[in-house]
């Protein structure tokens, strides 16, 4: 651990595991690591203090802080005296990253119906030979697919159960 303490380690971990899962999520590796890290921190942090800790420029810190602010996910606030922004999470993370999550899929359920609708456009305008009609085919059972899995997320018992508005 090279003499860093063992809180150090944990946090970098923990810190490099939140970045590959957001990464994995789409939302971009930064993004997990700052929650991750604001996550960990007792004090609030400004733009500064994040990317000297993260090693990443404060230009990438702030486009993701503003992400992660619009997904609910990150409070900020100011200190008298003082023009920096600071940084902590939501009070109530556990929410506000269960709907943050929710939002985000309903909007990448969103662009797949845009692209499910434009393949099927594009095929139907073709001939209609074998493979065509084939693909066809399973674009519109992944439209099916995609309207169920809809009709879940926005059950009103879904939505009651989740506490998403």
């Amino acid at each position: 651990m090279n003499g860093s303490k063992p809180i150090d380690e944990v946090r970098r971990r923990l810190t490099e595991v939140g970045g590959r899962t957001a990464q994995d999520l789409g939302l971009g590796r930064v993004v997990g690591q700052i929650l991750v890290h604001l996550y960990l921190s007792q004090a609030e942090c400004s733009l500064d203090d994040i990317a000297r800790d993260l090693g990443l420029s404060k230009a990438a810190v702030s486009i993701a802080a503003r992400q992660l602010e619009s997904l609910g996910l990150l409070r900020r606030s100011w200190k008298q005296r003082d023009r920096k922004s600071y940084y902590r999470t939501a009070d109530d993370i556990a929410t506000a990253l269960h709907q943050g999550l929710l939002m985000l899929i309903r909007n990448k359920m969103g662009l797949l119906a845009s692209e499910l609708r434009e393949a099927e456009t594009q095929l139907g305008q073709n001939g209609r030979d074998a493979e065509s009609t084939f693909v066809l085919s399973r674009v519109r059972r992944a439209q099916k697919l995609r309207d169920t899995a809809m009709a879940i997320l926005e059950n009103p018992m879904v939505r009651l159960l989740t506490g998403v508005k």
